[in-house]
């Protein structure tokens, strides 16, 4: 299994918000943090469109 391929810096971020060791997450099988990123989701509500990327709303293409 080769590691997974993410940047240095999103391997940082995830380790820290997972809580695990960096070394453990860059081996983690991809289908295992797919499954701990959407648990992670569901602790924190609201997360997904706090970044304004999303599409529509107030922050929407203007037409």
């Amino acid at each position: 299994m080769r590691p997974l391929q993410i940047s240095p810096e999103t391997a940082v971020k995830l380790a820290e918000a997972l809580q695990v060791p960096i070394e453990r997450l860059m081996h983690m099988p991809q289908h295992i943090l797919i499954q701990k990123l959407a648990e992670l989701a569901q602790q924190q509500p609201g997360a997904d469109s706090a970044d304004g990327s999303g599409s529509g709303g107030k922050n929407g293409p203007a037409s």
